[in-house]
């Protein structure tokens, strides 16, 4: 910040958008004209992923700038309480008022999880959420999968009227409170999540005829890592659908990405009337990304580029920031580029640093990005490692995958087979247990999940009731199957 300026910083953030589904990022044929503009006139980090693909974890980990393993929010079961101070505490407690509008994913509303004020807050259904997520050992089979199947199509839903709802209260009170000094916005949205029913009036720009049916769907097109193996059983969204309707998914997911660039717009419009764009830090990025069919998985829950990788774009006036960043960075970042912002000290434990500064230095290719799953479908803990060309997908007690996201962007081939690369497979390993000791908090994982669900009344009392898809909007109720 320069000297005497005021201190404000707007994060946008979407549900499961892809990193891979934007059209500056090279998809194509997703359309986000707006996000498009705002990267092009400012800052597009090209590697960005979430430390969690799945939404309480991820959650976890971008509000308080530490890894999952650290933070203990495993699944969707195990959600943010305030237990670890984070950016949003920090703030606050230094005079910043700090509010959000929209979905927040945390336990309720009355914990101290350090937000000023929460503005048509979502939390996780009954205080307690995806119960059947903690069920891993063995997996359960999740029947309500069948509901993304058949809710595919063009119309309105639950959750594109309350981001609609999220949208005016954003740009209200962004104009309303563009004089104030020293505040933190953090609008938080559903869209591109499931139910795939998209707006018809951003469906409508797009025709099932150009839209190609997701890379390794057919299973003679591929072969499956035992752990892709053990998810796809948990979870056999892929069995409902037929070529027709993959497409029909994918165009929806589409249609609501364009709706979440529209809403993107409609808040950049009001920062820019309100006479905040030489003023405000604007940053846009999404909790994790979604499969869209590829290798015939639907939803989020694994560390391929589709589902690990997230948007990650910045404005930051008076900062002489590249256009495109080359940096690997992930959602532990974002809190320590509020804080820096705003002129509050980090804790130096973090992982995370300020992408601002990352946009201004030269890219460090070599630096690593952490994220793990531990949630629903995974038969044991999952860690992805991402450093210059490289990903390491380590999951305990199986074979790892590695991948060289130059040559392969796609992750086509895993380099493992054959041992060619097992040299760096070996340092990748390596730095990987300098950040975590997978075998170990695994174990703590699953111990944790066990104990959640003795207290629920036992593996069959939790899978008896069943799971209920997606948390609903507030004000719908939720329906277990």
């Amino acid at each position: 910040m320069k000297p005497g300026s005021r201190r404000i910083a707007i994060v946008v953030m979407s549900d499961e958008h892809s990193g891979v589904a934007l059209s500056c990022a090279g998809h194509p044929w997703i359309r986000t004209p707006h996000l498009d503009r705002f990267a092009a006139a400012n800052t597009r980090f090209a590697s960005a992923y979430t430390n969690s693909p799945i939404c309480i974890p991820a959650r976890a980990s971008f509000t308080t700038g530490r890894y999952t393993h650290e933070t203990r929010n495993w699944d969707n079961a195990l959600p943010y309480t305030g237990q670890l101070p984070g950016w949003t505490h920090r703030l606050r407690d230094a005079g910043v008022d700090v509010t959000s509008i929209g979905k927040l994913h945390f336990r309720n509303e009355t914990d101290d999880t350090g937000f000023t004020r929460q503005i048509l807050p979502m939390h996780v259904v009954d205080g307690i959420g995806d119960l059947l997520g903690a069920v891993r050992d063995p997996l359960p089979v999740r029947h309500k999968t069948r509901a993304l199947a058949e809710e595919v199509g063009i119309g309105e839903s639950s959750y594109t009227r309350y981001d609609r709802a999220i949208a005016q209260a954003s740009t209200q009170w962004i104009r309303e409170h563009a004089r104030d000094d020293g505040w933190v916005l953090f609008a938080s949205f559903v869209a591109p999540h499931f139910p795939l029913i998209a707006p018809e009036e951003f469906a409508s720009a797009y025709r099932l005829d150009d839209i190609p049916l997701p890379k390794l769907s057919r299973a003679a097109d591929r072969i499956d890592h035992p752990w892709i193996a053990a998810l796809r059983t948990c979870f056999p969204h892929d069995s409902f659908f037929d070529d027709e309707l993959r497409r029909r998914a994918l165009l929806s997911y589409g249609g609501l990405c364009s709706f979440m660039d529209w809403h993107f717009a409609q808040i950049c419009q009001a920062i820019d009337e309100s006479g905040l764009a030489d003023e405000a830090l604007v940053i846009y990025t999404s909790d994790h990304g979604d499969n869209m069919g590829t290798r015939a998985l639907w939803g989020k829950s694994t560390l391929y580029e589709e589902a690990a990788r997230v948007p990650m774009l910045l404005r930051a006036p008076g900062h002489s920031t590249r256009k495109i960043v080359g940096t690997h960075v992930s959602l532990v970042d974002v809190g320590a580029t509020l804080l820096a912002w705003m002129g509050v000290e980090a804790p130096a434990d973090l992982p995370g640093r300020s992408l601002v500064d990352l946009a201004q230095a030269p890219d460090d290719p070599a630096r690593p990005v952490f994220s793990e799953y531990h949630a629903a479908g995974a038969a044991t803990g999952a860690y992805m490692l991402r450093q210059d060309r490289w990903k390491l997908i380590h999951y305990v007690d199986m074979a790892p995958q590695l991948f060289d996201l130059v040559a392969d962007p796609e992750e086509r081939i895993d380099l493992v087979p054959g041992g060619r690369h097992a040299q760096v497979v070996d340092e990748l390993t390596a730095a990987l247990r300098r950040i975590v000791d997978p075998d170990a908090q695994d174990r703590i994982a699953k111990a944790d999940q066990h104990a959640l669900i003795e207290a629920h009344g036992g593996r069959e009392a939790v899978v008896r009731r069943g799971g209920f898809g997606a948390t609903p909007a507030p004000g719908v109720e939720a329906k277990f199957a």
